[in-house]
């Protein structure tokens, strides 16, 4: 563990194994959102993006590569690379922006993000593109958001079902997931920020207990999508409003 984690409490240590087994139920169960479904809380417990995101990459990192082994042969590859051209120039944007903006800014774009995908789950409302030119700007903002905070998935997402066909499209996100944080996370070796690997690696056994268990339960999450998400979103809503709340006030 690092020095951070080893400061934490019993109660704080039990509540980052939830959290993280979270996460990982979450980014295999429905295929994106872990991070903008995960760190919202983890930073109620330890304020520091920059903390966190290293390790959900990591973790990221290696069940998205678990998960593609046998599966690469069933990619999108086509519009993965279309849609690249327009994410990839963003997210190093975010990457820049997550390294060098002030900590209270971050946190207040995080918890907004957050806010606003808990009440668009919350009301059964639903990011939709028809338009050549809004599935750019939903790339390109997307890009940016999972850049800076690994919380861009919704946004993109609903680009990428509109191309891509439903039995392609979890292992499509799975390689663009992989693509976004092997550029984040080079991007914090080469500038020097410390990727905790220490850390991700002694939650990397909890974080696999989420990951297996969301596979498992990935067909039934599917079936019962609007429910699912109507009551993460009233949660969500919850979390990001006394986040901005303690910020703001």
């Amino acid at each position: 563990m690092t020095s951070i984690l080893s400061d934490f409490n019993a109660t704080q240590l039990l509540l980052v194994g939830l959290l993280f087994i979270w996460t990982g139920f979450v980014r295999s169960g429905l295929g994106f959102g872990g991070a903008a479904l995960g760190l919202p809380l983890m930073l109620f417990l330890y304020d520091q993006p920059l903390f966190w995101l290293p390790i959900i990459g990591t973790h990221l990192l290696i069940f998205s590569a678990l998960t593609l082994r046998t599966r690469l042969h069933h990619v999108d590859w086509k519009y993965l690379r279309h849609a690249c051209l327009l994410i990839i120039p963003t997210t190093l944007i975010g990457v820049f922006g997550l390294i060098t903006l002030p900590n209270e800014w971050l946190l207040i774009f995080i918890y907004s993000v957050a806010l606003g995908y808990g009440l668009m789950w919350l009301l059964n409302l639903s990011i939709t593109s028809k338009k050549n030119w809004s599935d750019t700007l939903l790339l390109a903002f997307g890009g940016y958001v999972a850049g800076t905070s690994l919380t861009g998935a919704p946004l993109m997402v609903a680009v990428f079902m509109k191309n891509v066909s439903a039995d392609q499209l979890r292992n499509t996100l799975f390689v663009l997931w992989f693509t976004i944080v092997t550029i984040k996370m080079s991007t914090f070796a080469m500038l020097g920020v410390e990727l905790h690997l220490l850390a991700a690696m002694a939650l990397l056994p909890i974080a696999a207990i989420g990951h297996l268990t969301g596979l498992k339960f990935h067909d039934a999450i599917l079936e019962n999508d609007q429910l699912f998400k109507q009551v993460i979103g009233g949660v969500l809503v919850l979390i990001s409003g006394l986040g901005l709340a303690n910020i703001l006030v």
